[in-house]
């Protein structure tokens, strides 16, 4: 069964999360706030974003900041865009039309922080990498 393995890769990421966003809230930021950035657009966002293999065989993470692009995500100012135009909402980023193959080796996307002030929890799965990809463009591409 993969309930622990899945509770422990949440309690990890969560935990990562946690730890990545206390200097924020040590600085001022921090919900209903306006944060480091100060963006009253739409763009302003912590995000900590996690792939995981099928039952959590490898998990890998990274911090996205937004408007400025900090942390290390390979594609953070292209991800920026696409969440800002989705309004934060990894499920309606437009993502990148291309075509997969139907191999099934799942992939679990997640996001958790805040977007312009408002927590966010998102996590979805996709039959496989490329199709995961196709969905949500450059946001998960780390």
């Amino acid at each position: 069964m993969s309930l622990p393995r899945t509770a422990a890769a949440a309690s990890a990421a969560a935990a990562a999360l946690l730890l990545l966003a206390a200097p924020q809230a040590a600085a001022g930021g921090g919900p209903g706030g306006a944060g480091r950035h100060g963006r009253a657009d739409g763009t302003d966002g912590q995000l900590f974003l996690t792939v995981s293999g099928a039952q959590n065989t490898w998990i890998r993470g990274v911090q996205l900041s937004c408007p400025d692009a900090d942390g290390h995500h390979s594609h953070a100012a292209e991800a920026c865009m696409a969440l800002n135009k989705a309004k934060g909402d990894p499920g309606r980023v437009p993502g990148a039309a291309h075509r997969c193959t139907r191999q099934y080796d799942p992939v679990t996307a997640t996001a958790e922080g805040e977007w312009n002030g408002r927590p966010l929890v998102w996590h979805k799965t996709f039959p496989n990498a490329c199709a995961l990809d196709a969905a949500t463009g450059p946001v998960f591409r780390f």
